[in-house]
Order: C-alpha cells, then structure tokens, then sequence
C-alpha cells in the first residue's frame, strides 16, 4: 500500500511536532514543510533533513536549503496539515486548496465552518472519514471531548460547568503574559463549551476560562450533572481504561502541572511531551448525580495525535480503533499507563 504523502503548513508549536509524528508513521511521508523566515524551528527542519519550501512573501532565509515554492509541495502531497496562525488556514483554503482540490486538516484556531467536520478521533472518526476538510479542535476542547465522551457513554450527561484555568503563554514565548496577574476571560460562555458541541453535539455544557502565570499546561475543573448516579472507584476504572487519559496520584508524588511535565520528561517521550489528558485521583468526587475532577492539558503536544488520526480519516481509512491503535504506538501514548 503506498503511503500518503503528507506537507505541513506552518512549523511552529504544533507544526513542528506533527512533522515528527508524520514521520513516526508507517503509512505515511512528509514531503514538506514551510519556511516563511530564519529562526531556530528551521534550522533544526534542516537538521533533521525535513524538506523546506518557501511560502510567498518569506523573509531572507539567510542560505536555509529550500526545495521550492509552496506550489511546488502542493503538487507533492496527497494532504496539507495546516498549522498556519488563526485565520491563515481559511485563506489558504480559498487561495491554494480548493483550486489545487488538495484535502486539508486545520487546527482549532480556526472557525468551525472551514471545514467539514469538527474532530477528535475517539469521539466522532466515523464522521470526518473521507472529508476533504477537517478541523482538529483545540487543545482544550480535545482535552474535554475525551473524558465527557466516556463519562457520557457510561452514565449520560444532563449539564456540565467547566472552567479552563488557561496558561499565560508557551514555554518558548517571550511575548505574552501575564506574568503576575491573573485575567478573566469576560465572555460567557467561553468558547470552548460551543466548541465542544462541534465534536459531541448537543452536549449541555457551559464553560469559563481565566489566564494565569504558567507557561507548562492547562488545568480544567470540570462538574458533570450525570443521568446516573457515578461512583469514584467505577469513573476511576472508566478513566484507566480511556485511551489518551492518563491518571496520576498523590502517592506517586504527581502534585503539579511541573511534576507531570518532569514525569514526561523522564519517560523519555517524543519531545519530552505528555499528549494523554492528565487526571488526579484523588481529585474526582461524587455529591449525589454530580460528578466532579480536575484534569491538565500539555497544550503543545494532545492535538498531535489527532492530526494523524484525521490523515487516515480524510484519506478514507474507516477503523477508528485501528487508527488511534497505531498512533498511540508510533508516539508511545498510553505506554506505561499503569505505572504510577
């Protein structure tokens, strides 16, 4: 079977990962990424021997090899991974994908009627199978779809109120903030419960969301009213046996955001990550039919995993279990799950 041939747009927090999980994968091949300016994510393309082309209107690449225009990857590849800032995948679509009929995937900075279908893998694969366009949602809404859409098949759901405790900015960004204070985000709700009803619609969720001074992860506290009275020992075994949930104790000494970021780190994971959304134990509680827990996000890493999913689903590979299967394996996601 020939592999797809896969060029990303955009090599930065997320492109440049989807670039090594691309090339993770046995049925695929990135043919290329973009270059738009000289910087330290290019040159470590060039390292790793990651074929560049120029976008149109790109800076002085100060003598980085580059294959060609952008044009000339799109005549390449089978499917465009667009990892452009927000806004930029929907001219893209306009300017270089509908007439060149490329399929794309986007990213959740994008609004949700640039492409077919909203997707995360374990909630909704059988809908975006054979889409030419498919918006991977954010990092945040992936991290809710994944644990509601087991607490929703095992006990059903009659309201849930989230609030995204949001980090400042990323790790390598010395431009955003804050760096001491704390900032609401004065939309109610946020955008994320709507973007949530893009992936498990009609889902009654309600959702808030504060910036705080971190650069590591996100953090969620999440109330689920269930139909059905849960039990902490049952949504414990739930979560341990979810793919892409990962939960941590108190006893194992995974306190903090930085704790579990370290435990990534001496997994040995691709790029020291941690794509599974992180559950504490002793943080999941039940009063009556409502359920409550705490969960993180790495924003960086838990939409990779989806971005190759979406590959195969576009393609028309119609096993979502077979999918998820070989990501997890190719990116080492729930290897050692039970460890701790």
């Amino acid at each position: 079977m020939s592999k797809t041939k896969v060029g990303i747009v955009g090599y930065g927090t997320i492109g440049k990962r989807v670039a090594d999980a691309v090339m993770l994968q046995d049925d695929m091949e990135l043919i290329g990424v973009t270059a738009h300016s000289y910087n330290y994510r290019m040159i470590s393309a060039q390292t790793k021997n990651i074929p560049m082309y120029r976008l149109l209107g790109a800076e002085d690449l100060n003598g980085l090899k580059i294959e060609g225009a952008f044009e000339d990857m799109l005549k390449k590849v089978d499917i465009i991974i667009d990892c452009s800032p927000k806004k930029g995948g929907a001219e893209n679509k306009e300017k270089y994908y509908i007439p060149n009929k490329i399929k794309a995937i986007f990213q959740g900075g994008e609004k949700s009627k640039v492409a077919d279908v909203s997707f995360t893998a374990q909630c909704n694969y059988d809908e975006a199978v054979g889409k030419d366009y498919i918006r991977v949602v954010s990092c945040n809404t992936t991290g809710l779809c994944r644990t509601l859409n087991a607490i929703k098949s095992k006990y059903g759901i009659e309201a849930v109120h989230a609030t995204m405790i949001r980090r400042g900015a990323d790790p390598w960004d010395i431009r955003h903030g804050p760096i001491n204070a704390i900032i609401p985000e004065l939309e109610l709700p946020s955008h994320h419960g709507p973007d949530v009803q893009t992936v498990l619609h009609g889902m009654p969720i309600f959702t808030t969301a504060l910036s705080v001074s971190t650069t590591l992860m996100h953090l969620h506290a999440i109330t689920v009213d269930c139909k059905e009275t849960p039990d902490v020992n049952e949504v414990i075994k739930l979560f341990e046996k979810t793919t892409r949930v990962r939960l941590v104790d108190n006893a194992s000494a995974v306190r903090s955001t930085a704790e579990i970021m370290e435990f990534a780190k001496d997994l040995g994971r691709l790029r020291s990550d941690m794509p599974e959304i992180v559950v504490w134990k002793e943080a999941i509680g039940v009063t009556g039919k409502k359920l409550l827990y705490l969960q993180a996000i790495h924003q960086e890493s838990d939409v990779v995993c989806e971005n190759i999913d979406a590959i195969r689903a576009a393609m028309g590979f119609k096993d979502a279990k077979e999918s998820i299967e070989k990501t997890n394996k190719a990116l080492g996601i729930d290897y050692c799950k039970q460890c701790i």
